[in-house]
């Protein structure tokens, strides 16, 4: 088994357009607005819950004196930042849980 399809933004708005027989630059004119309202929601700390979906937030990770870059193997700090993570609501967790073993 090979690794995962990707689905793009681009395939989104095309299957979108296909069911709701919508103008794709209104689609993705949506699209780009719904994920400004998520990033300006996360930038102001606030808490993206969208039921039956999930939930979007940032946790602080704390900084580091001795971190190593993978690429150089040089050793860096790394300051104290921002983290986006993303909680899978119940609905999302249960419609996914055995995806894998079906597709074996």
């Amino acid at each position: 088994m090979g690794s995962p399809e990707k689905l793009t933004k681009a395939a989104i708005i095309e299957n979108l357009h296909q069911k709701l027989n919508l103008n794709r630059s209104d689609i993705h004119m949506v699209l780009d607005e719904f994920f400004e309202e998520i990033k300006n929601g996360l930038q102001e700390d606030k808490i993206i819950e969208l039921r039956g979906f999930g939930t979007f937030e940032v946790r602080t990770r704390k900084g580091r004196e001795k971190a190593r870059n993978p690429k150089t193997g040089d050793v860096v700090a790394v300051d104290t930042h921002g983290v986006a993570i993303f909680r899978p609501g119940k609905e999302l967790k249960d419609y996914v849980w055995d995806l894998r073993i079906r597709q074996e």
